[in-house]
Parts: structure tokens; sequence; C-alpha cells
């Protein structure tokens, strides 16, 4: 332990702030089951549907996202739900649960909807019917980049995931948050938002189609992307069919979300998602510590093997310059007690006749 000691003054320390980014890749080969399925779990609960990378039950699986949906108990869907009593309350729960998270509390204590353009104050269009995108931590990291979240879903009414190219795909929709880095919200409890906007060739340009939470890493799409801008049977533009696991009954999305299962609704999404980009975001903080060592501090060891007999075993006689080698700088509380401790590549030396500035940065 040092017997001696200096203090760093308020010039000697700053902080600073890095943030790292990684590209993550989601393929429609992941999404829609790569391994038969088994990387996609469905609860007895009915209320989300989760998706790995590896077979869900394997050692090495990581979780990917989870899919749910649901709609606002003002929403036209919620008189139109065919069971009043379970499937249309998990929706309007799922919407509530999700919506009081992101979107928080208006003046009288109600759950706000999700708003199309973020501008609560304003009033506008609101997203009632909402399909729920939640990536995993492991995923986001700290949160998602903005500017590059990029998604391709599939529109085509038919669905054969056969062929050199899936039928389902024929007709797409490219959904980006663009410009978001220079354009987002951060009225919401849970952090920073944008626009998700929608492009292809059922849909305007720049169509909004639903909300990226980036903090929270969440998506929330618009539940009337299909409804509204998907290609039908006759292949004009409309209400489409969506088809559920196993080829289950085909229904517009509307009724899909009223009708259908979490797990044969997320089926049918999950298999209209071609690929799945964004760059996630992890914040390094550090302090950096300036230790300055004088042209007469620090030029005595407190080691006891400095001195052999009280003669300085570095001198080679009584006129030499004292001399030492840092190995090694700590950091202590103003009690005295160390806190951190960082090593030197190599031993410096240290005579009166230098100065020396040693640069220790803290990580966490």
């Amino acid at each position: 332990m040092a017997t001696t000691f200096k203090n760093l003054l308020n010039a000697d320390v700053i902080s600073n702030k890095t943030l790292l980014h990684e590209a993550i890749p989601i393929t429609g080969t992941i999404l829609s089951g790569t391994y038969s399925g088994n990387n996609i779990k469905n609860y007895s609960h009915d209320m989300f549907q989760s998706v790995y990378d590896y077979p869900y039950l394997s050692s090495s699986a990581n979780h990917i996202l989870d899919i749910t949906m649901g709609f606002s108990s003002n929403s036209s869907l919620s008189a139109s739900s065919p069971d009043s009593t379970t499937r249309q309350k998990k929706r309007i729960n799922v919407y509530n649960e999700m919506a009081q998270v992101l979107a928080g509390y208006d003046v009288t204590g109600s759950i706000q909807n999700f708003d199309e353009d973020g501008n609560i104050a304003a009033g506008g269009t609101k997203i009632k019917e909402a399909i729920f995108l939640n990536f995993s931590r492991l995923l986001t990291k700290d949160e998602i980049k903005k500017g590059n979240f990029s998604m391709t879903v599939g529109a085509s009414a038919s669905y054969s995931p056969t062929g050199s190219v899936a039928t389902e795909f024929r007709t797409t929709i490219a959904i980006t948050d663009s410009n978001a880095e220079n354009n987002y919200f951060v009225n919401s409890p849970a952090g920073e938002y944008a626009i998700l906007y929608g492009s292809g060739s059922t849909m305007p340009a720049s169509t909004k189609v639903g909300l990226l939470f980036y903090q929270a890493g969440v998506a929330v799409l618009s539940g009337g992307i299909f409804q509204t801008y998907g290609v039908n049977a006759a292949g004009t533009s409309g209400s489409m069919a969506l088809t559920g696991a196993s080829g289950a009954t085909r229904a517009s999305s509307n009724a899909f979300l009223t009708g259908a299962t979490t797990d044969n609704f997320s089926d049918a999404i999950r298999n209209r998602i071609g690929n799945l980009s964004f760059n996630n975001t992890t914040e390094l903080n550090s302090t950096i510590y300036f230790c300055r060592a004088n042209h007469n501090e620090f030029n005595y060891s407190t080691n006891p093997t400095y001195l052999s007999g009280s003669k300085i075993v570095v001198k080679n006689n009584m006129q030499d310059n004292p001399v030492s080698y840092i190995t090694a700088i700590g950091l202590y509380s103003p009690d005295n007690e160390l806190l951190a401790i960082a090593k030197l590549s190599e031993p410096i030396k240290k005579d009166p006749t230098t100065e020396l500035t040693f640069r220790v940065r803290l990580d966490y």
C-alpha cells in the first residue's frame, strides 16, 4: 500500500462517453422457423410468442424477440371480438400494458393510445390496433441506433413458402425509420422513439406505419398495414388474407387480430417478414485521470527491497540522483482506501530530471 499520496485536481479528471455499434441482421429464415419450428416457442397463456436463433431447448439458444398484438378498448375491434370474456380481454390487456409503458398516461390518468405522428398534444390519428415486436436486450444492448432500422414484409394475398420466390413476397413493403437520427421524439416515459415509414407498390412513399422505441427495443406496427396496403386475391390493393400455422384459416388481418390465437397470428406475421436489420448501441462511459509525477515527486520507492543496508540499491554511488521505477498506479478514496489499480506494461524509470503524466482510464 502506498504511504504517500497526491490529490487529483478537477483539471486532472475528465469524463467521456463512447457509443459502440454492432450490426444485427435477422434473416427471414430464422423468423419463419429455421429448425422445423423448434426455435419458435408458444405458451399456453396465449399472450405472446418467442423466437430463438436455435431450438429453444438447446443450451446455446439465444432469445431474439417476442411477437404479440393487441387493440385499444376504444378500437372498433373491441366490439367485434367473438370472445368477449377471454381473448378480447387479453388483446386489450396486452395493448394497455404496452401503451402504459411506452405512451404513458394523459392528464386524466387514462392510458394514452399510440400516436401515429408522435405529436400527442395535437391529437391526430391513433394506432388503436397494433403488432408488437419486442427485441431482446441481448440484441439491442442499451438501445437501437437511430436511422438504420429496416424491415421487409410480404404483402401478397397468397401464401406459399415454396419455389424460388415465396408468393407472399411478390409484393413487398419496406419499413424504415428514415431520418430518425435528426427527427425523433422524447415525450415517451420509455425514452426516445421515431416514426416508422413504409413504401411499396401498393403504399405511397413515406406512409406512417408504426413507431420504434429505441431504448425499450420495441417496434409498434399498425395493425392495418395488411388491411389497407396488402394485395387481395384479385391482385389489387386492399384487405388481404393472412394464413396462420399449418395453413390455418385465411382471414383479414383485422379478423386475425380478434379471432385467431396468438400463435396463429404470430406465425402469419413471422412468415411475412423477409429480412430485419438494425444496429444496436452500447454506451461506454469512461472517467480519465491524468496522474502527473513532477520532477521532485515519486523519485523514491516504498518497496522494502528498494533499500539494502540503508542504501538505495539502484544507486551506484552517493552522487547519483535517486531513481525509482513506476510499475502501477493506484486510485484511492478520500479515506485512503484503494479503489482501483492500473498496471503498466513495463516499469517506467523516474528520477528528478524527468516529469511524467500517466493517463488512467476507468470504464463502466
